[in-house]
């Protein structure tokens, strides 16, 4: 198995991140926001992909 894929990011960038749930674009945009702030959360793919 590879190693693990951890993200870190500051209060702005996590905001910001927060913020595009209520924007107003894509679907995926949004998902992808969210995992991004998952893994910065400590969340492992495997648990994030459930």
């Amino acid at each position: 198995m590879g190693s693990r894929l951890r993200v870190f990011l500051t209060r702005e960038q996590d905001k910001t991140l927060f913020n595009l749930r209520t924007a107003d674009v894509p679907q995926k945009v949004k998902d992808r926001a969210e995992v991004i702030r998952l893994s910065a959360n400590g969340w492992y793919v495997e648990k994030i992909a459930v």
